[in-house]
């Protein structure tokens, strides 16, 4: 229950968490299926190479616009009630997408998919209302491991599900679960409803001032937008690099995509390690490990079997220290403030996704460009960017601490 100022005091229930990161892990998994079926898809709708790019880039945009415009709405609207209707939206989307043959409206119908996916960024800050302020990082960490395995279990699960029944079934899989899942959550979940009277567009009108006026929301997004770039660019051109380079054929880079499935693992460590104090140190950590694991496969890039190794490593290491760094980032913003949770989870979300779509372009016109070799050395700079703006709040610590004399 909460008490009078708002933080809950008897915190999270294990099953209630489990449910969370589960729905969190089978909603945001919508959102990756179609990256490693974008040639069955374009052959079966006849599009155009060029044109092939939008299965994945419409899907994206929609996730980009419900944060945006959807997100904000559970620091108005009642969390749960918004919930089971954009899973329905979701389901809706996911059959229409199983059963069209026309490319525009297989387009549209991604669009929509996008927007009811935004679902798994309500439940998370819901979980952070659920938990205590003590057992906040631990249960954001838990959640979005949940959220994390899903993304990195979308694409080999499609590609495996595809090579046995056809690209269509993973669609009309995935609205079975979520029809499911949206069940369940309508029965499980407790109200939650807003204190807010804010009018809907003052609401939206209201994110340029969050923004503005929250510093620690914009260094968290920005170092969360460099490393989801980097991981967007790994992820974008490595299963052309594996097929050109190592001659692997679509159920090994399936099997290659499940390596990063480990890297979720830091989530919860992570997530502990910061109600322990360590956030800012983790941080560090975290940014750190993306730049080298860049640096090394774009130093040793050849052909032979230690730089596939390499590759193996990096898938891992790299997604460790995206999950990580995710897990320290929500927990920062969610400790600003429970009735603003909403829209600051849907800055944070937009801006770093904003981020991964930047990877993913860059990735594509660096491999045609200029091969791995430009790619790798892109996917290098994000992170050390990141590391570069970390030293700067460091320098910012410091001068407070000289100021207030604490040595």
């Amino acid at each position: 229950m909460p008490s009078k100022s708002g933080q809950r005091t008897s915190g999270i229930s294990r099953w209630m968490m489990f449910v969370l990161a589960s729905a969190c892990g089978l909603i945001a998994a919508n959102l990756y299926y179609s990256q490693t079926l974008v040639g069955p898809i374009r052959d079966a709708l006849n599009l155009s190479s060029s044109a092939a790019g939008l299965i994945v880039t419409v899907t994206q945009i929609g996730y980009v616009l419900g944060l945006l415009f959807i997100v904000p709405l559970s620091d108005l609207i009642e969390n749960r009630r918004l919930s089971v209707g954009m899973l329905l939206l979701a389901v809706a989307a996911l059959l229409t997408s199983a059963f069209v043959s026309n490319a525009p409206l297989f387009l549209l119908a991604s669009l929509f998919i996008g927007i009811g996916s935004v679902v798994a960024q309500i439940l998370v800050p819901f979980a952070a209302y659920l938990s205590t302020e003590e057992q906040r990082g631990a249960v954001v960490g838990n959640v979005m491991s949940g959220l994390l395995l899903g993304i990195m279990l979308a694409r080999p699960v499609a590609s495996f599900i595809t090579s046995v029944w056809g690209w269509r079934a993973i669609f009309i899989l995935s609205a079975v679960v979520i029809a499911l899942l949206t069940i369940v959550l309508a029965y499980v979940l407790p109200e939650r409803k807003p204190a807010s009277n804010v009018r809907y567009g003052k609401l939206i009108l209201s994110l340029g001032t969050l923004l503005r006026q929250t510093p620690i929301l914009r260094r968290r997004a920005l170092y969360q937008a460099c490393l989801f770039g980097a991981f967007s660019l790994f992820w974008t051109v490595v299963p052309m690099h594996l097929s050109d380079e190592f001659g692997m054929s679509q159920q090994g880079i399936a099997w290659f995509a499940l390596v990063g499935v480990g890297g979720a693992i830091a989530a919860p460590i992570a997530g502990r390690l910061a109600d322990r104090g360590l956030g800012k140190v983790i941080t560090g950590v975290a940014i750190l490990v993306a730049a080298l694991s860049f640096m090394l496969i774009h130093f040793y890039d050849s052909h032979s079997t230690a730089a596939l190794i390499l590759l193996y490593i990096a898938a891992f290491t790299l997604d460790m220290a995206v999950s990580g760094n995710l897990v320290i980032g929500q927990r920062a913003i969610y400790s600003l403030g429970n009735e603003a949770r909403g829209r600051l989870n849907g800055l944070f979300m937009s801006i770093f996704f904003a981020g991964g779509a930047i990877g993913s372009s860059l990735g594509g016109w660096a491999y045609t460009e200029g091969g791995w070799g430009l790619a790798s050395l892109i996917g290098t700079v994000l992170p050390v960017f990141a590391l570069v703006y970390y030293f700067t709040e460091l320098h910012i610590l410091k001068g407070n601490k000289a100021k207030s004399g604490i040595s």
